[in-house]
């Protein structure tokens, strides 16, 4: 179970692309207000909200920015918001297999933007299911590597039920099927196992390997692009950066 994952490796070099602190915290204001509105407002009875606001008090985000999104999602005062969550299918250059996320208050409008922003950036936005067949809905919940000893934290998430754990450089990257991502990270929190974060994300089946970093650069642009749309959540794609590769790229 332990290993090397490239394909983590390259969504953090996405998320150094994300670390946008205003559109971060916008983007952690919609996931409380969907969570607290799917699920209630008391983060102790919403593992979704609980999950949601552990990420982002991990970045920082100020208690009254996430109080505002709570009563945003319950429906309290003059704030009131009704996201929908919606997600989108395309491909990029080079056939590369992408799925966006997004949380809006207008459905025309977010599909408008995300089909001009695939057609600039020379992909095409597809249909439902052209894409995700090739992707399975995950958990995931990272753990920095001096918190715990690997073996104990190879015992405490198997009898949780997790699926993988990922040894990284820095950090464990511990993998769950989509139902089972609360109950491992709660029986973390009682193992009083330190995390850095926990959410849901689309793994890839099969990955796309480029060796042109003229069209890796136009994948990434592409991705970068939809990742600063407001309506937008989270991106993910089965792109293969080979590693020479990726470390000329900017961070």
């Amino acid at each position: 179970m332990a290993g090397h994952s490239k394909w983590s490796k390259v969504k953090r070099f996405k998320g150094a692309i994300d670390a946008k602190r205003g559109r971060i915290f916008s983007k952690f204001s919609k996931e409380i207000s969907i969570a607290a509105k799917t699920g209630g407002g008391d983060p102790a009875g919403n593992p979704r909200l609980r999950s949601a606001i552990q990420a982002a008090r991990a970045q920082s985000m100020p208690n009254d920015n996430i109080e505002r999104a709570i009563k945003r999602g319950t429906g309290e005062g003059a704030e009131a918001a009704n996201y929908e969550e919606i997600i989108y299918e395309g491909y990029g250059p080079a056939g590369v297999a992408i799925i966006v996320e997004a949380a809006t208050d207008n459905k025309n409008r977010t599909a408008a933007e995300v089909r001009s922003i695939f057609t600039k950036n020379n992909g095409n936005l597809g249909s439902a299911g052209s894409v995700s067949y090739m992707f399975h809905k995950k958990g995931q919940i990272v753990v920095p590597r001096n918190a715990i000893d690997e073996d104990r934290l190879l015992e405490v998430a198997l009898e949780a039920g997790a699926e993988e754990l990922t040894t990284e450089e820095d950090q464990y990257l511990i993998t769950t099927s989509h139902d089972r991502l609360y109950a491992v990270a709660d029986a973390l929190k009682k193992a009083n196992v330190t995390t850095d974060g926990q959410k849901f994300t689309f793994i890839p089946d099969t990955t796309v390997p480029l060796a042109d970093e003229d069209v890796v650069r136009q994948v990434l642009r592409l991705c970068d692009a939809l990742e600063d749309d407001d309506d937008v959540q989270n991106v993910y794609s089965n792109l293969d950066i080979p590693d020479e590769m990726l470390a000329k790229l900017p961070v």
